[in-house]
């Protein structure tokens, strides 16, 4: 199972053979085993097995398929339709696992439970069952809390790292247009190119200075500061730079958080592109689907071998990441592009 530790598996494995053998040595003294096998009597493995070892076993199996069933196959769903289940399909499973065993004791002639006492083999199962997996989801709910206030943690540095950067960005920001329309007024007439050139720049700082003061734009205001970023990316590749845009028009009007396209972008051009000599392509797709926004940037680089460890070492994918996981419970996907490259997803 994914994510699951090897402690943890120990640890399901250790629970079970003590309650397995708690309940031998219960039922093992109530059957008066003291008086005829002597203190170590309990310890007899062929008495174990066919006392609780075998049920225990069976029970063991079966919590991994509720597990599947509730945990993995209702994933998406809330928690209280999980633990419904998990009620409902407990007695049944007791039920089946109950009459089997009781049809090979039968078979092989050995004792066992009959009339008003097979309620314990009913109960007995039942509670430990109950109390596993109140167990099982008080345990996943901690290890999520602790996520979330890891998450928080990291958020938290995320934030104050944002913060320093935007005052950095602030300091005297009328002076770096200034600075723009000088220089761009000190260049001959006949370079036109130059001076637009000089024009997106400024752009580009103060979309980014809009950008620290507010939660959310408009698609389109997004859209519009990654293509300069990449038209002036293109001034510096030339024939080595393609890109391909491909969103629906519908959706341009759609509030996004503001700079969450340019730091994918630019890590495909930085760590996917630029290595090459032939150069290589980035894609940019968004789409609407199920009343949610669905982002794809790609690109035809040398791609990353090591996805686990890329957020430890990517400022921007990582805050990206971080921002994603807090505004919108989102996961940035990373997958191989074909036939080669990298492709970012999330959705909004």
């Amino acid at each position: 199972m994914k994510n699951v530790t090897k402690k943890e598996i120990v640890t399901s494995v250790l629970f079970y053979v003590f309650f397995s053998l708690l309940y031998r040595v219960v039922l093992w003294y109530y059957g008066g085993g003291y008086q005829r096998d002597g203190f170590w009597g309990w310890a007899s493995l062929r008495g174990y097995w066919l006392d609780s070892g075998m049920q225990y076993l069976c029970y063991f199996f079966a919590s991994l398929l509720i597990w599947l069933i509730t945990v993995y196959t209702l994933k998406n769903k809330k928690t209280i339709l999980q633990l419904a289940v998990v009620v409902i399909l407990i007695p049944i499973v007791v039920y089946f696992i109950r009459e089997g065993r009781y049809a090979f004791m039968d078979y092989i002639g050995d004792d066992r439970f009959r009339g008003a006492g097979t309620i314990w083999d009913w109960y007995i199962p039942t509670l430990f069952m109950m109390i596993q997996f109140g167990c099982l989801f008080a345990y996943r709910y901690f290890k999520e809390n602790q996520k979330k206030i890891e998450l928080e943690g990291e958020l938290r540095n995320a934030a104050l790292k944002s913060e320093l950067s935007a005052i950095k960005a602030q300091l005297n920001p009328h002076f770096l247009y200034n600075i723009f329309n000088t220089i761009s007024a000190s260049v001959p007439a006949e370079n036109e190119k130059t001076r637009h050139m000089i024009a997106e720049l400024s752009d580009l700082f103060r979309y980014q200075l809009k950008a620290s003061q507010t939660e959310l734009v408009p698609l389109k205001d997004e859209l519009n500061f990654v293509k300069k970023y990449l038209a002036l990316e293109k001034e510096r590749f030339q024939e080595r730079l393609e890109i391909e845009i491909d969103v629906d028009v519908s959706i341009l009007d759609e509030l996004v958080p503001p700079m969450l396209l340019q730091p994918l972008v630019e890590n495909s051009v930085k760590h996917g592109l630029s290595s090459l000599i032939e150069g290589g392509k980035i894609s940019i797709a968004i789409h609407k689907k199920n009343n949610k926004l669905i982002f794809e940037i790609s690109d035809s680089g040398v791609g990353i071998k090591d996805k686990t460890e890329v957020f430890d070492k990517g400022i921007g994918l990582n805050n990206t990441r971080l921002r994603l996981e807090k505004m919108y419970a989102s996961t940035l996907q990373l997958n191989d592009n074909q036939p080669q490259g990298l492709k970012v997803s999330f959705e909004l």
